[in-house]
């Protein structure tokens, strides 16, 4: 009996060795999470941002004032691709493994975005003029209120606790962004 039932053992692993890995399952969806939120934030969603909101409003400068709204097809298409990315990105940044806790706030957050982002798409879609620059604030306005809660706030808790500054919080604006920053704020400074 013993020899019996160490043959059918024996057989069993045997056969459990030969046997193939199932191949995953048909449509099964996965993804690689490992980028980490501050590289999809400039290296996506920023990038995206600043190509619809670099051609709306104005721009003063010594000369005048200069209308930054697109002047060609062009122009306008890429407002509706920085719209697209962003809008793409607020769904990449609800995946699984993204979520920074509170997660319901951080999704909440996300969906905003992807919400206002088509929303400013449709208008720079339209060429409409105000409708791109009332559109992009309400955007940008997603991005303050989410950064307070997940960056600002996180590091003045930090700072407090430290007793000093911990850094920067927010990001360097774009060299030529600053630029006409500088060149507005020193006109203004003029008597």
């Amino acid at each position: 009996m013993k020899r019996i039932i160490t043959m059918a053992v024996a057989s069993v692993l045997l056969a459990a060795c030969n046997q193939k890995r199932a191949p995953p399952e048909a449509g099964a969806v996965t993804f690689d999470t490992s980028l980490p939120v501050n590289a999809i934030m400039g290296h996506i969603i920023d990038p995206g941002a600043f190509m619809y909101w670099k051609s709306t409003g104005e721009e003063v400068t010594e000369q005048g004032t200069r209308d930054l709204t697109p002047t060609t097809e062009e122009g306008w298409e890429n407002m509706v691709s920085g719209a697209t990315i962003v809008a793409e990105a607020g769904n990449m940044l609800q995946l699984k493994g993204r979520a920074r806790p509170p997660e319901a706030d951080w999704n909440k957050y996300a969906q905003q975005l992807t919400a206002q982002a088509l929303v400013a798409r449709a208008a720079a879609d339209a060429h409409d003029t105000k409708a791109v620059f009332v559109e992009g604030a309400k955007l940008y306005q997603v991005c303050v209120d989410c950064h307070k809660q997940y960056v600002i706030d996180p590091l003045v808790k930090e700072q407090d606790k430290h007793g000093g500054a911990v850094h920067d919080p927010l990001p360097e604006w774009p060299v030529e962004v600053r630029a006409k920053q500088q060149a507005y704020e020193a006109a203004q400074a003029k008597p």
